[in-house]
């Protein structure tokens, strides 16, 4: 800050003083001057005071006094006490309070008066400096938690955090991971879209993905991706669980508990029940970040995925089914009751499948 911009207060009873002080320093400042606390608290309402500098004994009020009182409503002013040398272990206390800045022994001398002034100076603008860079910072810091709040809405929560761990080069390493895949679809959603207004068709989808992202959650899952009206969800990626498999059918079970509750507030407006189909799978998948370093997105892929996309489509002619793979079903077969089905042949596989019916 220049000096002819630098604002200073003195306070004093003594009006010789107050013109000696004014006389001395008002070439280089901008010098007010008060007789009294009270006066140097009126002025401090109408003025923009960026040093006080004020005497120790004076009448109602002690400078001291008049600095704790205008402390909270002008935190940002230097504050300096002008004193006789039997106030001096008064004003080193207030000094280890942090209340003031310095104290200056009466008679002041001017070079040294002086000096402390634009040592004041510049510790005033530096503060200035430091609170628009905390500021700048908080902004800062606001905006990177926005921009991260909203960037979890579209990557997994559990993705964002490890990628935020790792180095920038293993982020786009794949690993190989044993998880389960579930994959739960609406039946006959597109007829359905087809004779509502896309109005309702957003509003019911943001219900339904913000319901069933809650249970996947809630059983220890990460959603991986949304396709249309299909949620494909993960249990051990990117974030290893135990027990996966049961959690996975858990949260399926869930999944058709939370539908019933959708069809209470949607049946009536579409005329019919909204039905699902869930399939799940487990094996080894690769897990990782594909993409370029403009655009990135977490994958699962391999043959585990693939199959359990395939039994979820065996689920199309009955209504609200899970239907788990037969290595679901030897992690979970004393834990939940299932029927088996006839080994089917699905898209992508030499040999039929095993399939089984969880019974709920």
């Amino acid at each position: 800050m220049p000096k002819h911009d630098f604002n200073i207060l003195y306070v004093d009873d003594e009006s010789q003083n107050l013109i000696s002080f004014k006389a001395t320093f008002r070439r280089d400042y901008k010098v007010f001057t008060a007789n009294s606390a009270e006066e140097g608290l009126e002025l401090m309402r109408n003025e923009k005071i960026h040093l006080i500098i004020t005497d120790q004994r004076m009448p109602k009020m002690t400078g001291v006094q008049f600095l704790e009182e205008i402390l909270p409503k002008y935190p940002d002013a230097i504050r300096m006490v002008l004193t006789g040398f039997s106030d001096v272990e008064a004003i080193i206390d207030a000094i280890n309070n942090g209340r003031v800045f310095r104290y200056i022994t009466k008679p002041w001398d001017e070079n040294e008066l002086r000096m402390t002034i634009e040592n004041a100076r510049h510790m005033y603008t530096l503060q200035q400096k430091n609170k628009t860079l905390i500021s700048e910072l908080h902004y800062k810091v606001e905006e990177q938690e926005k921009t991260l709040k909203l960037f979890m809405k579209y990557v997994p929560e559990t993705v964002v955090e490890k990628a935020l761990q790792s180095a920038d080069d293993s982020i786009f390493e794949g690993e190989c991971r044993k998880i389960a895949v579930l994959f739960c679809d609406i039946r006959g959603f597109t007829n359905l879209s087809e004779e509502l207004a896309p109005r309702e068709v957003v509003s019911f989808l943001n219900d339904y993905y913000s319901v069933m992202t809650e249970v996947v959650k809630e059983c220890g899952g990460a959603v991986n991706q949304f396709v249309g009206d299909e949620v494909f969800a993960a249990f051990g990626a990117p974030v290893a669980i135990e027990d996966a498999e049961y959690k996975a059918v858990c949260c399926a079970i869930k999944m058709i508990e939370k539908i019933m509750e959708l069809n209470e507030m949607y049946s009536e407006r579409f005329g019919r029940q909204i039905e699902i189909g869930i399939g799940i799978n487990s094996g080894e998948v690769i897990a990782g970040n594909l993409g370029s370093e403009d655009r990135m997105e977490y994958s699962l892929t391999g043959d585990t995925v693939n199959t359990g996309k395939r039994i979820e489509t065996l689920t199309k002619t009955k209504a609200n089914t899970i239907y788990i793979s037969d290595s679901v079903f030897e992690k979970t077969a004393n834990r939940f009751q299932t029927k088996p089905l006839e080994p089917v042949m699905v898209k992508g596989k030499k040999e039929p499948i095993r399939v089984y019916e969880v019974v709920y």
